[in-house]
C-alpha cells in the first residue's frame, strides 16, 4: 500500500499534517517526514503534544494524512504528495513505544496508523 514514491518522499525532509475529528470539529497538528517511521502498513509517530488529536482519536479514530516534499518527481512536474488515510491510536508502553522512546527521547506517546489507504496527490 505504502509504495516506492511513499518512501521518496519521506527520505525528504516535509511537514505532515495529521487530521482529526471529535466533538468539537475538525482538528489538524503537524509533524515531520524525518519524524514518521514505517512498520509494515502502520505509521508510528512519536508524539509530545497531540493532546486533542488523543481527545478526537478516543472519539474517533479516523485520520488523514498529508504529507509531500518539492524533491520529489510528481505525475508531471517535481514535488509530490500523498494522502493517507486509516486508523490511529496511541501507545504508551509496548517494544514499539520503547524502539521509538530510543529514537526520539523527547515523546510522551507514539501515534500508530494503520493505514488503509495510500493515494499520491500530485
Amino acid at each position: 500500500m505504502l509504495n516506492e514514491k511513499f518512501f521518496e518522499v519521506i527520505s525528504h525532509e516535509g511537514v505532515v499534517a495529521i487530521v482529526t475529528s471529535g466533538d468539537n470539529g475538525t482538528h489538524v497538528v503537524n509533524t515531520w517526514n524525518s519524524y514518521l517511521v514505517i512498520e509494515e502498513n502502520r505509521i508510528l509517530i512519536p508524539a509530545a503534544g497531540m493532546r486533542t488529536t488523543q481527545k478526537n482519536i478516543e472519539q474517533n479514530n479516523n485520520v488523514k494524512v498529508t504529507l509531500g516534499s518539492k524533491e520529489v518527481m510528481g505525475h508531471k512536474f517535481m514535488g509530490t504528495g500523498f494522502l493517507i488515510e486509516g486508523k490511529a491510536k496511541f501507545l504508551n508502553s509496548g517494544s514499539e513505544f520503547d524502539m521509538m522512546k530510543q529514537k526520539f527521547p523527547f515523546l510522551s506517546r507514539v501515534l500508530e496508523i494503520t493505514v488503509e489507504s495510500s493515494k499520491q496527490t500530485l
